[in-house]
């Protein structure tokens, strides 16, 4: 029996569109489906803007109806189970869908319970998040008038890896902007070994945090919030060699357990992030729980007719739309490649990905790197007046703020690029 569509796309967020939308451009004529439940698509890039007060949660939102490609069916449902071997997807209300090939892109889902306290502390206002409500950020910078700051992320790996500093970097800010930097004491505790991946950029994210006076942690992952008490709780895997230059944190204490337990006034985080649970529990992903892909080529390592991309697949890179904009276009190739009869042999991705490092207000760092984490800029940059993007510059402030919702909506969801 044939299928009854030759692509079906799992997820309508930014990955899912773009193929959808590049398929349609180079051949009209393809049966394509995507299942996507949420009736709202959402340019979540702009999240550290609005959780920062400069930028309007309306902007951000567009109906998804109005994204999804002409031609292409939208299936306004969920993925529960996926039968790689059938060629079959099954979806909460719609029963059974088959395929000839198969895009997975679902993104990846927020798992708090894997910190200890967290959903509490969410729930309660107590912690907020710009990947959860950046409006509730905004106005919990507002309404703090001092004491302990504190930034941190999880252990797992996040859309947007650099988000989490972004927010610090623009908070420090505001708290300079409004006097109360020094009755502030600002904290970013990450569980990486390096500020960032890229040397040139870490360099240029150094002289900030020293600018800001921030307290630096690395190796450094949340564990529990007691939400009642105000306290974060941290595992801390400092090596000895490197303890001596630590700045003392107000108020914190190390427990009989072995955790840096941290007072605060403030509190934001990212919360742990996984990939769906119907990925989870399938064939297709790998041992640490991602969409297992070649890393090149994008298709699957054991199913040729299945390919993934975005958030959800397994890749050494950051999770990111910029990610995305140089994925898909693979993806599309290698489609087109099998639909002819031919190799999907297209293994271009290198690994690009793009952070667009907010550190201040009108002020921004753009970098840009590949798999071995060389910075690899744009040479379109140029025609912007910057030369050394992996530096602080107004003109890349408003590229964030400006230049690229523009050109998020009206070419990548397009399929234009």
């Amino acid at each position: 029996m044939k299928n009854p569509y030759q692509i079906l796309i799992i997820g309508g967020g930014t990955a899912g569109i773009m193929v959808a939308a590049q398929l349609k451009k180079q051949q009209a004529s393809l049966s394509i489906a995507i299942i996507e439940p949420s009736e709202t698509h959402y340019y979540q890039a702009a999240f550290t803007l609005v959780g920062a007060g400069t930028y309007a949660m309306s902007k951000t939102k567009r109906s998804e109806a109005s994204l999804i490609p002409s031609g292409v069916v939208w299936i306004k449902d969920r993925a529960t189970v996926l039968f790689p071997d059938e060629n079959k997807v099954v979806t909460e209300k719609s029963g059974s869908i088959g395929y000839d090939y198969l895009v997975v892109a679902p993104g990846l889902v927020y798992d708090l319970s894997l910190i200890d306290g967290l959903e509490d502390a969410l729930n309660n206002g107590v912690a907020c998040s710009n990947y959860i409500n950046p409006e509730y950020t905004w106005k919990c910078l507002q309404n703090f008038k001092g004491g302990n700051a504190i930034f941190t992320q999880p252990a797992t790996p996040i859309k947007c890896g650099g988000a989490p500093q972004k927010a610090m970097y623009l908070a420090a800010d505001y708290f300079r902007r409004k006097g109360i930097s020094d009755k502030t004491n600002v904290v970013f505790a990450t569980p990486g070994t390096v500020i960032f991946g890229v040397k040139s950029v870490a360099d240029t994210l150094m002289r900030v945090i020293d600018r800001y006076k921030v307290n630096l942690r690395l190796y450094h992952t949340p564990v529990k919030i007691d939400a009642d008490k105000r306290l974060v709780y941290f595992k801390d895997a400092t090596p000895d060699d490197k303890k001596a230059g630590l700045l003392t944190i107000p108020g914190a204490t190390l427990t009989a357990d072995n955790l840096l337990a941290v007072p605060f006034d403030f509190l934001h985080l990212a919360p742990p992030q996984t990939a769906p649970e119907f990925i989870l529990k399938s064939d297709l992903c790998n041992e640490t729980g991602w969409l297992d892909v070649d890393i090149n080529s994008l298709q699957h390592k054991k199913y040729d007719n299945v390919f993934g991309l975005g958030d959800v697949a397994g890749l050494p890179t950051a999770k990111t739309g910029a990610a995305v904009r140089k994925q898909a276009p693979v993806v599309v190739d290698n489609i087109l490649n099998l639909l002819s009869n031919k190799p999907a042999n297209n293994k271009g991705y290198e690994g690009y990905s793009s952070c667009p490092l907010v550190t201040g207000y009108g002020k921004m760092v753009l970098a840009e790197f590949n798999y071995k984490n060389e910075f690899t800029p744009d040479p379109m940059l140029k025609y912007m007046l910057v030369n050394n993007s992996d530096k602080e510059h107004w003109r890349l402030w408003l590229l964030k703020k400006y230049g690229l919702p523009y050109l998020y909506w009206n070419k990548m969801m397009k399929g234009e690029m």
